[in-house]
């Protein structure tokens, strides 16, 4: 039996990804962020959510422009401190020990130890309250080449062990269950 419970942002699990911002090496900044997915397939869209006296608000602001970085259970540590520390007073790069590498077409960077870079052109702004909304388009993708299959060509996030945020706790995925239609799949 299901009982009422107070209204909340409850759908979980999500990814954790860490956000890259700034438009040159003195004001590259990274935020964790919770709220994001995909919007759109075609053009391919996705989106972020940020409170608006985060540090990387003002700088997605003005650049209009960001790199969501996947992040995986190695990366679990950097991803939470990156969360819980404000750019305003330190240099998470180096505080975390993680490298920058250029962007294809944007100018905030990517993190070179992320398995998956996605960059992003803010197309519209949305204030929703206690967030503000940034809807994207994503301009280019920035796969790490071990992790691409050589025979299909696929990219496999799963053997980079991706990280997922539930409720204030990160976890590992676990194990997999199946694939996109499985349940009507013909058996063999």
């Amino acid at each position: 039996m299901k009982i009422p419970f107070k209204p909340g942002t409850l759908i979980y699990p999500l990814p954790a990804v860490m956000v890259t911002c700034g438009d040159c090496e003195e004001n590259y900044n990274i935020i964790t962020i919770g709220w994001t997915g995909t919007i759109c397939s075609d053009p391919p869209m996705c989106y972020i959510s940020v409170r608006k006296e985060r540090h990387s608000h003002d700088l997605i602001l003005k650049n209009m422009e960001f790199v969501i970085n996947l992040t995986t259970e190695e990366l679990a540590a950097a991803t939470d401190w990156c969360g819980v520390r404000s750019g305003r007073d330190y240099n998470k790069f180096k505080q975390m020990h993680l490298h920058t590498e250029p962007a294809q077409i944007v100018k905030a960077p990517l993190i070179k130890e992320s398995p998956l870079s996605i960059e992003c052109k803010v197309v519209e702004v949305k204030e929703l309250g206690s967030h503000d909304m940034f809807i994207a388009e994503v301009v280019a993708v920035n796969a790490e080449e071990r992790l691409i299959d050589k025979g299909t060509g696929a990219f496999q996030l799963n053997h980079a062990r991706p990280l997922a945020y539930s409720h204030g706790k990160y976890y590992g995925l676990g194990e997999k269950i199946g694939g996109f239609g499985f349940s009507v799949k013909k058996k063999k």
